[in-house]
C-alpha cells in the first residue's frame, strides 16, 4: 500500500529545486503542505490531515540534508581544466560508421594536442572536436548522416575522487549549481573519475566560477 511520505517524495522528486529547498531549510513546510494536499487526497482516495505531510516533509528534508554533505568527498577543490575553441557533430549510427572511427585516430594519432571525444549511443554517436579538426571530420564522415553540430563551445574538465562512484548524487550536486544559474549544458561526457560539461563558450567563464564556488570547502 502506498503511504503518504512515498507520495510527498514523488511530488517533491519532481522539482529539484523544491527537493533542494526543502533540504536547506527555506522552504515553509506548512505551506507547502496546503499546496500538495489536494494532489495527495486524489492519490489516497480519502482526506489526508495536513500535519501528516508535515510530517512526511520533515523526514524528507531530514533525509535529502543527508544527501547534501557530498562535499565531504571532496577533501580539496578539484582540479579543473577548461578548454575552447570545440565543435560538436551527431552522426545517426550505421554499419560504416566504426571504420570512420579508425581513420579518424589515424589521422590524428600524433597531434596530442587536439582534444577528442567519441560518445557511440543506440542510435547515434556524438563526436567532440577542437575546431582544427572540423574540416577533417567532415571530410570524413561526409557519406554520414549528420543530425546535429555546434559550433563555439567550451569544455571544464573535473577531476572527481575515487569514491564518486560509489556515492549517490556526485553529478547532480555539480550540475545543480549551474542549473540554479540559468546555464545550459550542451553535453556531458565522463569516465571513471572525470566529468566534462560541455558548454557554449559564451557561457564558460561564468560556469566555471560557479563551479569553484560550489567546491569550496
Amino acid at each position: 500500500m502506498i503511504t503518504i511520505s512515498q507520495i510527498v517524495e514523488e511530488i517533491i522528486s519532481q522539482s529539484p529545486f523544491l527537493e533542494e529547498g526543502i533540504a536547506k531549510n527555506i522552504v515553509n513546510h506548512s505551506s507547502l503542505a496546503r499546496m500538495i494536499k489536494p494532489e495527495i487526497d486524489e492519490k489516497l482516495l480519502k482526506n489526508i490531515k495536513e500535519g501528516a505531510i508535515i510530517m512526511a516533509l520533515r523526514r524528507l528534508a531530514k533525509k535529502n540534508g543527508e544527501n547534501l554533505n557530498l562535499k565531504k568527498i571532496f577533501t580539496k577543490s578539484p582540479d579543473m581544466i577548461v578548454r575552447s575553441n570545440l565543435v560538436e557533430f551527431t552522426f545517426m549510427n550505421s554499419d560504416s560508421l566504426l571504420a570512420k572511427h579508425k581513420d579518424l585516430f589515424k589521422k590524428i594519432s600524433k597531434e596530442n594536442r587536439y582534444f577528442l571525444t567519441i560518445t557511440q549511443g543506440v542510435f547515434e554517436t556524438g563526436i567532440i572536436v577542437s575546431e582544427e579538426l572540423e574540416l577533417k571530420i567532415e571530410e570524413i564522415f561526409k557519406e554520414e548522416k549528420t543530425i546535429k553540430k555546434f559550433l563555439s563551445l567550451s569544455s571544464i574538465t573535473i577531476k572527481l575522487p575515487e569514491e564518486n562512484v560509489t556515492t549517490p548524487g556526485v553529478y547532480y550536486f555539480i550540475l545543480k549549481s549551474l542549473a540554479w544559474n540559468n546555464i545550459n549544458v550542451i553535453e556531458v561526457v565522463s569516465t571513471y573519475q572525470e566529468i566534462t560539461l560541455i558548454l557554449e563558450t559564451k557561457e564558460i567563464d561564468r560556469a566555471f566560477s560557479i563551479l569553484k564556488k560550489t567546491f569550496l570547502i
